[in-house]
C-alpha cells in the first residue's frame, strides 16, 4: 500500500523543511516490552541508511504504542516537528505505521549502507488508516524453479514493506518435492532434484540438459515462519494431492496407479499420472502432513485439489474396485473422498483446509478455504455455498502471464496482465449480496515460476504487479488510477534503491528479454473459451 492516498485519511501540513520532523543523533524508539521487537526492526529499517544509532528503549522521539480502541490491524500515524507517534491495535497494527513511516522518508532510506548529504526528514503528517481485507497474499512456486532460503525472506522482507501478510509457500508438485519429511526421506534424496527443465512453454519443448534442484530442510522451514511471523506474515504451506505428485511417484512409485519408475518431471503442464485410492497411499500423506504441521503453525493447510487428471482411476480396474468399496459415486469422486481423509486430520489438529476452486465439484467440508483462480466464478459459487474465499483470479493476479503485447517480453504466457490491470482487481465478485460477500477474506498474487530461474526474474515478473495487487488488498477495489500511478512513479525510487529489479514501463531490458524462446500468447477471447471449458463441471457456475 503506497502512501498517502485520500480514503487513508492523509493529511499534511507545513510547506517547507522548517515544519518536518528531521532524524537526528538524538532520536530515539520509544517501545514498551510488547513492542520492543517491532522497535527492533525499525531501527533496522532506519539505521544503514542515516548511521544514527536509534535506541530503543522507554523514552524517544518515535513513540510506539498499543491502543485498543483500534482494530488489529489499524494504526494511528501522527508526525510533528517535535517527533513521531504510532499506534495500533496490535503489533501488527504497530508494524504496518511503521511500514508508513518509513515510506515518509526519502527513497534512500532503504539503502544498507550509510548514504551521505541526504536530510533524513518527515513530513508532519497524520494518517488514520486499516486494511480492507484480512488476507492479503502472495503465493510463491519454488518448485518449478527452486528459490534459496536467503531469497525467500528477502521477498518476505517486500512483502511486508508492502502491508502483504499471507505467503502461500507451493513446496511440491510434478517437478520437485522441496520440503524434508523425515519419515520418507526419499521425498527430497528423489523428488527434490530433476535432470534437467523445459525450455518454453510449448510441450515438446526442449530440455536444457541440467539438473535442477534444491530443498528446505526442517529447520529451514522453522526459520522462515519465524522470520515471517516477526514482520506480520503467516506462511501457509501447499502440499499438492490427488494430482501434481510426480515427484513424490519418483521417490515412491508404488504410491501411483500405474506401475513406475517414474522421474522427476522435467517438463511444464498437466501430468496425467495421480495418486492410488488405496489406504496406504492415505496413510503416507496423512504422515506427511502430520510433519508438515509440526513445522508451520498457520490455521490453514493446502492439499492442493487443482487439475487432477481421471483418466487412470477411470482405467484401473483395482481404483474402480476401490470406489465400490468406499461407496463412491464414479472416478470424479475419488479426488474429494481423498482431500476429505486429509481434512479429517487436519480438523483433529484444529486446522483448516485450504485448496484450489476444483474441489468445489464435489463435497466439500464445512471449513474448507477455496482459492478461486479460475477467474471468479469459483468465488461467487463457493461464497453462495457458504464456504470462505480467496480470490486469485489467473487474469488480473497470475504474474507469470505476460505483461504486454509487445515482441520483446519473455517466454510470453497467455493474456497481457499489466500493471493498471492489476489495479483493477476486485476480490469481492460484484453480484454477490452483503451477506455473502462475507465470505471472500481477502485475495492474492500468485506467481508461478516455470519461467523464472532466478530471483531477478522473480523480480522482474512480480514488480510493480505485486504493488498494485497489495494497494487493493489494502485499501479496497475502485481507487484512481491515475493517482495511483503517479505515487507508483516515486515507489519505484524505493524498489531502486533496494535493488528490486522489477519490470519497466519501457519494456523490459535487453536482459530480461528470452530472444528464441516459444511462449504461449493467448487472446481474451480464447483465455475466456479456455475458462468456459474448465469450469464446465462447477455447478453454478
Amino acid at each position: 500500500m503506497l502512501l498517502p492516498r485520500a480514503r487513508h485519511r492523509f493529511t499534511a501540513t507545513g510547506d517547507s523543511p522548517r515544519h518536518d520532523y528531521e532524524l537526528t543523533v538524538s532520536a530515539g524508539i520509544a517501545a514498551d516490552a510488547e513492542l520492543i521487537p517491532v522497535g527492533e526492526l525499525l531501527q533496522a529499517a532506519l539505521r544503514p541508511a542515516t548511521g544514527l544509532a536509534l535506541p530503543v528503549g522507554p523514552a524517544g522521539d518515535i513513540r510506539l504504542a498499543i491502543d485498543g480502541s483500534l482494530s488489529a490491524e489499524a494504526y494511528r500515524l501522527r508526525v510533528t516537528r517535535d517527533g513521531v507517534e504510532i499506534a495500533g491495535g496490535s503489533p501488527a497494527g504497530v508494524f504496518y505505521g511503521c511500514q508508513s513511516l518509513v515510506q515518509l522518508l526519502p527513497p534512500e532510506i532503504h539503502r544498507r549502507a550509510r548514504v551521505d548529504g541526504v536530510r533524513w526528514t518527515v513530513p508532519v503528517a497524520e494518517v488514520d488508516d486499516e486494511p480492507r481485507f484480512a488476507w492479503r497474499g502472495t503465493m510463491l512456486d519454488v518448485v518449478r524453479h527452486f528459490m534459496p532460503k536467503h531469497d525467500v525472506m528477502r521477498f518476505i522482507d517486500l512483502m511486508a514493506m508492502h502491508k502483504l501478510n499471507v505467503l502461500h509457500f507451493h513446496l511440491t508438485d510434478d517437478q520437485g518435492w522441496r520440503v524434508e519429511i523425515r519419515k520418507y526421506p526419499r521425498l527430497t534424496e528423489v523428488g527434490g532434484w530433476r535432470h534437467e527443465s523445459a525450455i518454453g512453454a510449448e510441450p515438446d519443448a526442449p530440455g536444457d540438459g541440467r539438473p535442477h534442484g534444491g530443498f528446505y530442510t526442517q529447520a529451514d522451514l522453522r526459520e522462515i515462519v519465524d522470520y515471517a511471523a516477526a514482520r506480520f506474515v503467516t506462511v501457509v504451506p501447499e502440499i499438492e494431492s490427488p494430482g501434481h505428485v510426480q515427484a513424490a511417484l519418483a521417490a515412491y512409485p508404488e504410491l501411483g496407479v500405474v506401475d513406475g519408475p517414474f522421474e522427476v518431471w522435467p517438463k511444464w503442464g498437466i501430468n496425467p499420472n495421480v495418486l492410488n485410492a488405496e489406504e496406504s497411499t492415505v496413510q503416507f500423506f496423512l504422515d506427511v502432513f502430520d510433519e508438515v504441521m509440526d513445522i508451520f503453525p498457520s490455521p490453514f493447510i493446502g492439499v492442493g485439489g487443482d487439475e487432477c487428471p481421471r483418466e487412470q482411476w477411470a482405467a484401473s480396474p483395482r481404483v474402480q474396485q476401490r470406489i465400490r468399496e468406499l461407496g463412491l459415486a464414479d472416478d470424479s469422486s475419488v479426488q474429494n473422498w481423498f482431500i476429505g481423509r486429509l481434512g479429517e486430520r487436519l480438523r483433529e489438529r484444529g486446522r483448516r483446509i485450504f485448496a484450489w476452486d476444483e474441489v468445489l465439484e464435489g463435497e466439500l467440508a464445512d471449513d474448507a478455504l477455496v482459492l478461486s483462480w479460475r477467474g471468479m466464478a469459483g468465488a461467487a459459487v463457493a461464497a453462495r455455498r457458504g464456504y470462505d474465499v480467496i480470490s486469485c483470479p489467473d487474469d488480473v493476479v497470475y504474474l507469470d502471464y505476460r505483461q504486454s503485447d509487445g515482441p520483446d517480453e519473455p517466454i510470453p504466457v497467455s493474456i497481457p496482465v499489466t500493471v493498471r490491470d492489476a489495479y483493477r482487481f476486485n476480490p469481492v465478485p460484484v453480484e454477490l449480496d452483503e451477506t455473502e460477500a462475507r465470505h471472500v477474506l481477502g485475495g492474492q498474487a500468485n506467481i508461478w515460476t516455470e519461467y523464472m530461474d532466478s530471483p531477478r526474474t522473480v523480480d522482474f515478473f512480480a514488480f510493480p504487479r505485486l504493488c498494485a495487487i497489495a494497494e487493493v488488498l489494502w485499501s479496497g477495489a475502485g481507487g484512481d488510477e491515475h493517482d495511483f500511478m503517479m505515487r507508483l512513479d516515486e515507489h519505484l525510487r524505493r524498489l531502486d534503491a533496494i535493488g528490486v529489479e522489477y519490470r519497466h514501463d519501457a519494456g523490459p531490458r535487453p536482459w530480461q528479454r528470452r530472444p528464441g524462446i516459444q511462449g504461449r500468447p493467448e487472446t481474451r477471447a480464447q483465455r475466456e473459451a479456455h475458462i468456459a471449458r474448465l469450469l464446465a463441471g462447477l455447478p453454478g457456475a
